[in-house]
């Protein structure tokens, strides 16, 4: 009986001891990696307190309920052995900074995450690595919360299985800034409101950025590549998307950037390069009283540079640039787009199809610019003869139209001031982690575009700059 009762009484005097030399070391304490202590120092700290991780590997499952500050030196692992989420908060002002969180659990309905959180607001998650876990992070009513310079790993499974990169729900004030995202499901903001997306990189996912019921949100700077969806708005008002990158968006919907349902939209400054369809738009503007506007931006060599809705209106597109796009701007179903506006105060857009001619060299062209493309007008009449779009069959479809006016179908859409040269376009910022793989990108674009040149004999100059910006 003896014996018994001292071998319970160890590990509590272990235990003891373990929290008298975490509180004798103040503010500040570092933890050892023997099993179960960074719970014993969590569990002894004060709030406010600073504790201190060094390089080592130390048991996830942990849970996080007051304030303090959780810092690693030398990137210790947090492990979560695959079972569950590896740290959970259950307060405010916590920060999680400098450690490799790894090895949530894979269940997708007990949402098992790098960082799980409920009911902590003003939670800091700075400068840490998320490795093979199923959400990199689910806040829930976090208000206030900042996650910035990240690196999120999803893990190895088919898309659909995957969880969520981010995901903020219910949760107001957010920043989210500098994260790198790869191979996740979505970036997820649902009742979210005035948030800050900004700087980040998001590729290889399904939704990079999937926005609902988020209003007053800013989404600029990121870089949203090879998803099947850039990012996706919807259910939303007030929102500004600036000098972000859509490129290479081609799943099964393929959109840079869509739009369902959303009013009061201001999008400027960005580049839609190579998806299947750089922007979509349903029913958004939903307002009558409201209209959008999307100036400044490049939609260059996508299939189809604008899609949209063919009851969309009040959308005014002015100073953009349409550049090779397969099919420069469409409806999604029979219906011209003449309800929305092709130039605003005197100012188009630059159509890289435009065979018109600026005689008094005032930069507008002298007759206007129309899409009335007849094999476009088929295939949305006929969507299976799709296939062939691109083919010398189309080509000779649209020479037949040109060749006998009596063909030729009501323009959708009509741009009395098209612009001749491309308009000047600032630059944008890039995502550090991103810039290598654009600059591949403006090389390519450079080639391509100088071959352009020759044969269009000089008529306009393209530079590298069409996806970083400036006048070319």
């Amino acid at each position: 009986m003896t014996g018994l009762r001292r071998a319970k009484t160890i590990p509590v005097l272990t235990a003891l001891v373990a929290g008298l030399l975490a509180l004798s070391a103040g503010p500040a304490t570092a933890v050892g990696s023997e099993p179960g202590g960074l719970q014993t120092l969590i569990d002894v700290a004060e709030p406010g307190d600073v504790v201190k991780l060094e390089p080592g590997t130390y048991d996830g499952g942990i849970t996080i309920d007051k304030p303090l500050t959780l810092v690693g030196q030398g990137w210790p692992v947090i492990d979560g052995h695959g079972e569950g989420s590896v740290i959970t908060v259950v307060a405010p002002d916590v920060t999680i900074r400098g450690v490799v969180i790894a090895n949530s659990g894979n269940r997708l309905d007990q949402e098992n995450a790098g960082i799980t959180s409920d009911l902590s607001p003003r939670i800091r998650i700075i400068e840490n690595r998320f490795q093979n876990v199923l959400f990199g992070m689910f806040l829930r009513h976090a208000h206030d919360a900042e996650i910035r310079d990240n690196e999120i790993g999803g893990m190895d499974l088919f898309i659909a299985r995957r969880g969520d990169g981010i995901r903020i729900w219910q949760s107001s004030g957010a920043v989210v800034e500098g994260n790198h995202v790869a191979n996740g499901r979505d970036s997820v903001f649902w009742f979210a409101d005035g948030i800050t997306v900004r700087n980040n990189h998001v590729e290889d996912g399904r939704y990079g950025l999937h926005f609902m019921y988020s209003d007053g949100a800013v989404v600029e700077g990121n870089v949203l590549e090879r998803n099947s969806v850039g990012a996706f708005l919807m259910y939303s008002t007030d929102l500004t998307m600036a000098d972000n990158v859509f490129r290479s968006n081609r799943g099964p919907s393929g959109y840079g950037l869509g739009l369902k349902d959303v009013d009061g939209l201001a999008v400027s400054g960005n580049r839609f390069v190579e998806n299947r369809v750089g922007l979509y738009a349903d029913n958004s503007p939903s307002r009558v009283d409201l209209y959008h506007h999307l100036e400044s931006n490049v939609f260059a060599f996508n299939n189809i540079g604008v899609l949209l809705g063919s009851t969309v209106a009040r959308n005014i597109f002015t100073g953009n640039a349409f550049i090779d796009n397969g099919v420069q701007v469409a409806s999604d179903s029979t219906g011209g787009l003449l309800d929305n506006e092709w130039s605003y105060r005197g100012v188009g857009n630059h159509w890289s199809d435009f065979a018109g001619f600026d005689a008094d060299s005032d930069g507008i062209g002298d007759i206007a610019y129309e899409i009335d493309n007849l094999f476009t007008d088929l295939v949305e009449r006929y969507p299976e003869i799709a296939f062939f779009t691109g083919t010398p069959a189309a080509q000779a479809v649209d020479m037949a139209s040109q060749t006998f006016p009596s063909l030729r179908p009501e323009p959708i859409l009509t741009d009395d001031s098209p612009l001749i040269r491309i308009p000047a376009i600032p630059p944008v910022p890039m995502p550090a982690e991103a810039t290598s793989r654009v600059l591949v990108l403006l090389a390519s674009l450079g080639l391509l575009l100088a071959a352009l040149v020759v044969m269009a004999g000089g008529r306009f100059r393209l530079s590298e700059q069409l996806v970083t910006g400036g006048t070319p």
